[in-house]
């Protein structure tokens, strides 16, 4: 009978020491009341899985043949699980649901004929006995001899031997990214205008320790370096034009002290790297290490990020702080930079204050700042940079990038007297960025 045939081809595949062999059903009574009637509620079973009952033939009859006896593994008190996910909504993941209801009908099957027939259920798969053991003959020409090895049940993975899984000390993350404006005006548009050039290159490099490995370190290096370069048409020396040169290190150190509180030491480079001059103007304006900067500070780090990873804040309350100004090119005026005239260096003693914060706002947009400030008790600065991204596609973005900068050391602007100690810097593009992460 096909039934019977079906419920045969799956206890066997289903049992735990199932074989292609059979036995011969004399060992079953044929005219037990109690066994046949196993079988049809057996068979009612499958109805109610939703088997056609047409299918069914008259059980009385014991096959001639019969399959080896099923092997009890568990009995499960309650077959629903209420943590399945529910896939109905979505007709791409039928399949799963598929799957999950014919695991079910299987389960259940198993389960009802534990239940239904107990004495068909011969074998307990604690109680079984141990395979049999398989050897491997294993033979050394050297010196003649045959060793005989057992081998194991569990397959060898030589992928699991050879590889070694070894620790991450250290993240590091790499962002590099162009970006570009353009515009033409023809020479006969009715407002006039200029045609322009925009570009921006920033490199990103971050070095950090392990603190799954290292919770009571901190340790962090950034390297970052902006080049903002424009066309000059209304320069008669040059054709382009420097709007952005910035060349940056920023580092910490720390040992905690409580909680996310670390006793630290950091320290700040900045300079920039290339000459920069004023339009129509051979007169320096700036140049490498003309001016320059070095801050290292003796204090309180604290550091925190969420559990989900998308917000990191990094607060440093130094109250002890030494302050390097460096002038070192004799084409500029050192104390526009806070260096006293004929000096190339001038050293000072303060406090400072940085706070960074990090935001991932979505997977798409993510938001970064950054302010610094350092007082001697007689000059005081603050720089605050903010960088907000959006994630276009996977290689193209758009950045927004905004700099303040308050000194009470900066000259008066005579045609500029609205901005007085306040500086602002902005750029708005669109362009290329690539990332790298071993985070």
């Amino acid at each position: 009978m096909r039934l019977l045939s079906a419920i045969a081809t799956w206890l066997v595949a289903t049992s735990a020491w199932a074989q292609a062999m059979y036995f011969d059903s004399s060992t079953v009574p044929a005219a037990d009341a109690d066994s046949i009637g196993a079988y049809q509620s057996l068979a009612d079973s499958l109805i109610a899985e939703g088997y056609a009952p047409d299918t069914l033939m008259s059980l009385a009859p014991l096959p001639k043949q019969m399959f080896m006896p099923p092997v009890f593994r568990s009995y499960e008190l309650d077959q629903h699980d209420p943590l399945t996910p529910d896939y109905s909504g979505d007709p791409n993941m039928r399949w799963v649901e598929d799957a999950i209801s014919g695991q079910r009908r299987m389960q259940n099957f198993q389960q009802r004929m534990m239940v239904g027939a107990p004495w068909l259920v011969k074998y307990n798969y604690d109680n079984l006995p141990e395979p049999p053991k398989e050897y491997v003959a294993i033979i050394n020409p050297e010196d003649h001899t045959i060793t005989i090895d057992e081998i194991s049940g569990v397959p060898e993975d030589p992928l699991i031997e050879t590889t070694e899984v070894k620790k991450k000390h250290w993240l590091k993350t790499f962002n590099a990214s162009l970006q570009f404006s353009q515009a033409y005006i023809s020479p006969n548009w009715y407002q006039g205008g200029n045609n322009n050039l925009n570009a921006l290159l920033d490199l990103y490099y971050n070095v950090k320790l392990n603190q799954t490995f290292h919770p009571k370190l901190l340790f962090e290096t950034t390297f970052q370096y902006k080049l903002g370069v424009n066309n000059a048409p209304d320069d008669t020396l040059r054709t382009y034009n420097i709007s952005t040169d910035v060349f940056q290190i920023n580092s910490v150190f720390g040992y905690k002290a409580a909680n996310n509180w670390y006793y630290s030491v950091t320290g700040q480079f900045k300079t920039q790297l290339l000459n920069a001059y004023p339009t129509n103007s051979n007169e320096l304006k700036s140049a490498f290490l003309s001016p320059g900067e070095l801050n290292i500070g003796l204090g309180m780090t604290y550091n925190y990020t969420n559990p989900p990873k998308t917000v990191q804040v990094d607060v440093s309350i130094n109250p002890l702080s030494y302050n390097l100004a460096i002038c070192t090119n004799n084409r500029l005026d050192p104390t526009a930079y806070g260096v006293d005239a004929g000096h190339h260096y001038k050293s000072t003693f303060g406090s400072n204050l940085e706070c960074k914060l990090a935001w991932k706002i979505s997977e798409t947009i993510s938001f970064s700042s950054r302010l610094f400030g350092f007082t001697d008790y007689d000059r005081a600065y603050a720089d605050w940079e903010n960088t907000l991204v959006f994630q276009l596609t996977k290689f193209m973005t758009t950045q927004v990038y905004a700099n303040f900068r308050y000194d009470t050391d900066t000259p008066p602007v005579t045609d500029e007297k609205k901005w007085k100690k306040l500086q602002v810097k902005e750029i708005l593009s669109i362009g290329f960025a690539y990332k790298f992460s071993t985070m």
